[in-house]
């Protein structure tokens, strides 16, 4: 018999019973799902009965590109929050900056969200201008992008990193003429090493952050993510976290790749509730710093030229040559691979390394994952459907940025057609949407209102034409998602079987004004059949 019954608007998300008024809920799992006289046997009396009303209940949505491990560490103490979403002008980052260096005292500081695109009037950090913040004590300031550090030179002295540093795979050290460290590491094996000494003492505190993670994913109705930047050095801090019992959303692993070209761990290694499913490969970077690999060039702009990449084309983190020579020694070994990039040329030099290694290789069902994609063409996403390669958008570069890709970028054509979610579907693919915390905040209904709407904080709507139905943006929340995480059989679904995780939705994202679906609040949630969020009432 169930533990939990819920009436209301149901969106099962499963092709088989797309709609429903009931379901029933055993021992964690789907037990049913149908009308009222479906569920009716099994009511017993102690069965917990919830009506809902005029609220909409939908699957549990999927994170499928985000960073909860580290999320939880930029997103609690010593990091200082200075995203634009938190600090919106450049007088308030230099003041926080001001501060937190105030505040830290001879252990250092570090900031996370530096932003010139959009906190307006920030000049690039130099080494002497990051001396001159903090001159004794180390001073870390990351990027929003998450793509690049501005470091002091206390900091790289604490961090071992001197100007005979060899540069990481696929992430290097700015140097200037002489080959003196300039004060910026660029992509993710850079940035770490220049900002693990400041995070490492959060390492104590993990269940505790990771709770607050959780706390914040299930806030917006997230009940699965996955962490596209794992670390095995994670795993214990990680099982300490499961054994603390805090975890309320599932946990897809996919494990930056390295120069061993393998993992500690079999593909699959885990249980439903933390699994490591994958490989994650950084093809290009930002477009917010100029380094993704484009057919087409940044506009001349105050922007651009303030920048450093007026006209220029960008550049990719490695060859055709190199993408394979990382990707195939893992593919062979079984693993899914999620590659990072967002330039067209970057893509394109993705897909020519992978066709060579899918012919080396043949699998009918590999799902080979590119993410971002913000520069993707058309036949670019027609390519990648022939050769099963599967795409997730980051949708909300729209919202934040989309006046910016505009006006100060690429222009109408190239950055109005940013993340090109109708051109993907038109081309048959099944995709999904992320925030790639915490570059934006966590918000699926956000980023379904996005790719419905694609229009700007500024009301700017980019490429109408590539504006897409609001049942499809649904599935690339839900049941889209997880099928990229091989997992829709249990997870972004309301079926028999499936996890009982759910979402209660203030209305039904069907029947609102599209402008209105960001405006749709969470009013619980439900996680392995318990109410982690909200209430039912």
């Amino acid at each position: 018999m169930a533990d939990l019954v819920l009436f209301g608007d149901i969106l099962t998300m499963d092709d088989d019973l797309p709609r429903a008024a009931a379901v029933a809920v055993r021992d964690g799992r789907i037990l049913a799902v149908g009308s009222d006289a479906d569920i009716a046997p099994h009511i017993a009396p102690h069965t917990q009965i919830h009506d809902v009303g005029t609220a909409c209940i939908v699957p549990g949505f999927v994170e499928a590109h985000g960073h909860p491990l580290n999320e939880a560490v930029m997103l609690g103490e010593p990091v200082v929050d200075i995203r634009p979403v938190t600090v919106p002008d450049s007088a308030g980052v230099l003041a926080a900056i001001a501060q937190a260096v105030a505040d830290a005292g001879p252990d250092g500081a570090i900031l996370n969200g530096w932003d010139p695109l959009l906190q307006k009037g920030l000049d690039e950090p130099t080494l002497a201008w990051m001396d001159e913040q903090s001159p004794d004590a180390p001073l870390v300031v990351l990027h929003n992008s998450g793509h690049a550090a501005y470091f002091n030179s206390s900091a790289a002295t604490v961090a071992g990193i001197t100007r005979d540093t060899p540069d990481p795979e696929g992430a290097r050290f700015g140097r200037d003429a002489a080959g003196n460290l300039d004060g910026v590491a660029y992509e993710m094996a850079a940035v770490l090493a220049v900002a693990g000494p400041l995070v490492a003492a959060a390492a104590a505190r993990y269940p505790e952050l990771i709770a607050a993670e959780c706390a914040r994913m299930n806030a917006v109705g997230v009940t699965t993510v996955s962490e596209m930047a794992f670390d095995p050095a994670m795993r214990a801090p990680l099982a300490e976290a499961v054994a603390a019992g805090v975890l309320t959303t599932r946990l897809r692993l996919y494990e930056t790749s390295g120069p061993a070209r393998e993992s500690d761990v079999e593909p699959g290694d885990g249980d439903e509730l933390v699994r490591q499913i994958g490989i994650k490969i950084w093809a290009d970077g930002s477009p917010w710093i100029g380094n993704i690999a484009l057919s087409f060039p940044y506009l001349d702009t105050p922007a651009t030229r303030a920048l450093g990449m007026a006209c220029s084309h960008g550049h990719a983190n490695y060859t055709e040559e190199q993408i394979f020579d990382i990707s195939t020694p893992y593919f062979a070994k079984g693993w899914q691979i999620a590659c990072h990039a967002h330039g067209d040329e970057a893509i394109t030099t993705v897909l020519d390394a992978w066709e060579k290694m899918l012919a080396a290789y043949p699998r009918s069902d590999h799902r080979l994952r590119l993410e971002h994609v913000g520069a993707m063409r058309p036949d670019q996403f027609r390519r990648a459907a022939d050769l099963g390669v599967t795409v997730s958008l980051f949708v909300d570069h729209l919202y934040y940025w989309g006046d910016v890709l505009v006006d100060d970028l690429f222009g109408s054509d190239h950055g109005g057609h940013w993340a090109a979610a109708g051109s993907a579907l038109a081309a048959g693919h099944r995709i999904s949407f992320h925030n790639d915390g915490p570059v934006t905040p966590t918000n699926p209904l956000r980023n379904i209102a996005d790719a419905v709407t694609r229009r700007s904080r500024g009301g700017k709507i980019l490429a109408p034409d590539e504006r897409i139905p609001v049942e499809a943006a649904l599935r690339a929340q839900t049941v889209d998602a997880a099928w990229q995480l091989f997992g829709d059989d249990t997870i972004g679904v309301i079926r028999p079987g499936a996890h009982a995780d759910l979402v209660v939705l203030s209305e039904n994202p069907l029947d609102v004004d599209p402008v209105a679906l960001a405006d749709i609040k969470v009013k619980a949630t439900v996680f392995d059949g318990d109410v982690v969020h909200g209430g039912l009432h």
